[in-house]
């Protein structure tokens, strides 16, 4: 039998920690060698047991989760299990393997497994995503932090792309369509031209346009993409239309 990894559980809250231990005890790759309530804990028990994995809460009292992952040893593997996604960019900068929103759900947390016990270190906006998923991506020298369900359209500009959200926001993001494409997940986006991808969640309407094209409104957003006649076939089996 190959070597368990040994985990830790930081956490204030005991439920929190009880929930996760459980859920973690459905992988027989991992071994939990301890649990923690707070950061003065959690050091302690890191320095004792020397474990492969932490996972590590944020908001407790005292110091923070983020304070505990600044003095962890490089070797050692941080995912963090938080309630608040605002502090998703920092835990980018310290170069956590993955974060995790709580509640959390038992095949969100297998994708972070997979990708311990692989030994991948690419970085969340790498790796293949879920509707419910979380990105960060790079705004020339600053990171933003999108959620990809409120990810509404987007659209090939050049090398860069234009990302248009729920929010009404567009950010010019270095990445391209095919690598958007890739990534997305197949049952929520599509391409509906050479040059754009879609949230087919966020359609609001159809219309017929010139030489069997479509224009097609979404919401949220003002102005209509088009739809070209290469993808219609594509459009319609996805939409579950004649």
């Amino acid at each position: 039998m190959e070597k368990k990894l040994r985990a830790i559980i930081v956490d204030d809250e005991n439920l929190a920690r009880e929930e996760l231990r459980v859920l973690l005890s459905e992988h027989e790759c991992l071994e939990i060698v301890g649990e923690a309530s707070n950061a003065k804990e959690a050091k302690k028990l890191i320095e004792k047991t020397t474990p492969d994995v932490v996972f590590l809460d944020i908001q407790m009292p005292g110091e923070s989760g983020l304070n505990v992952a600044e003095e962890i040893n490089n070797d050692i593997k941080i995912i963090f299990v938080t309630a608040f996604d605002e502090h998703a960019i920092r835990a980018f900068e310290i170069n956590a393997l993955d974060y995790l929103i709580k509640p959390v759900y038992p095949e969100r947390l297998e994708k972070t497994i997979n990708r311990l016990v692989d030994g991948k270190e690419e970085s969340r906006e790498k790796a293949s995503l879920e509707y419910d998923d979380h990105i960060f991506v790079k705004l020339n020298r600053t990171v933003k932090f999108i959620k990809i369900n409120s990810i509404v359209c987007i659209n090939s500009a050049k090398e860069y792309t234009e990302v248009f959200t729920t929010d009404g926001s567009k950010s010019l993001i270095l990445q391209s369509l095919i690598d958007w494409e890739n990534k997305l997940p197949d049952n929520q986006f599509v391409r509906i031209h050479r040059s754009t991808i879609i949230n087919i969640n966020y359609i609001d309407k159809i219309e017929p346009w010139f030489n069997n094209s479509y224009k097609m409104f979404l919401k949220h957003i003002e102005e209509p993409q088009m739809m070209s006649r290469r993808y219609t076939a594509k459009i319609k089996t996805k939409l579950g239309l004649s």
